[in-house]
Parts: C-alpha cells; structure tokens; sequence
C-alpha cells in the first residue's frame, strides 16, 4: 500500500512557493519538502487541518491510496 501526497500539484495550480506555503501552513520547508517528496511517514491531523486551511482544499484533494502491485501477478 502506499499513500501519495499531491502537495505539489496544488502548490503549482494555486501558483504558491514552498516558502510562501511553508509560512502559511506553519512549518518549515524542509518539511514541505519531506511531504512532497513522498518521504513522510506519517501527519498529524493538526499539519493536514493547516494545509487545508491554507490550500482551501479537502485531504482527499492532498492525499490518495495506491495498491501495491500484486508480485504474483494476481
């Protein structure tokens, strides 16, 4: 399973800088950088409701599920 963060494309359809989005959201853009990058392991409700707010957005339009492939082809 793996879950996919499209941080990106709402930063690039609202035309926002990692700098002006880490600001707006509270936490640095180093973080910005771990979400967008698909290397966070984990949110806190309190950063996705701050992201939220900043990108007037649902989860849903940040997050999505991806099955992992099936090895055997199932």
């Amino acid at each position: 399973m793996a879950i996919i963060i499209d941080l990106d494309v709402q930063l690039a359809r609202r035309d926002l800088s990692v700098g002006e989005f880490a600001a707006a959201v509270g936490i640095t853009p180093a973080n910005i950088a771990v979400l967008k990058n698909g290397r966070a392991k984990a949110v806190r409700f309190t950063t996705l409701d701050a992201i939220c707010r900043a990108l007037d957005c649902q989860p849903g339009d940040i997050l999505r599920w991806v099955p992992d492939e099936d090895p055997a082809g199932r």
